[in-house]
């Protein structure tokens, strides 16, 4: 199983019972990766994800810092100004989001070869990096 990069909106999932079949599958996707050691994250998706459940799920703070925790058992990538710079240039290049393009070269950096996200555009391949839609 290769490498793959975890966008903010796949975990967010994991937390969303309004919509249980993308919740089992996300379930399933990061506790697969988990195992396996397959699974990426960067700090600014966490951040994100801290973001997401607080405000607009209501997740209290306490816990989404413990789910933070525990979602760190992936490896977290940690962008520098380098990786900003890299980010800006996808996002000219591209016409990426600099969020996307962020996502999208931490994940290179990462030595992934996919990113699992709702957001970006199913099989499009961007600097060697696959966008998969895991709901679709």
């Amino acid at each position: 199983m290769p490498r793959t990069f975890f966008d903010t909106n796949i975990l967010v999932y994991a937390e969303d019972a309004s919509d249980p079949v993308k919740q089992q599958k996300a379930i399933a996707l990061y506790e697969e990766h988990r195992r396996k050691g397959t699974g990426v994250v960067s700090l600014q998706v966490l951040q994100e994800y801290f973001v997401n459940v607080t405000h607009k799920m209501k997740l209290d703070p306490a816990i989404a810092r413990r789910k933070i925790d525990l979602l760190s058992a992936l490896d977290v990538a940690e962008p520098g100004l380098a990786d900003i710079l890299a980010a800006i240039d996808l996002h000219r290049l591209h016409g990426l989001s600099f969020w996307d393009a962020l996502v999208v070269h931490m994940a290179k950096r990462a030595g992934c070869r996919v990113v699992l996200s709702e957001d970006m555009q199913n099989g499009r391949n961007i600097d060697g990096i696959t966008i998969v839609n895991p709901f679709l």
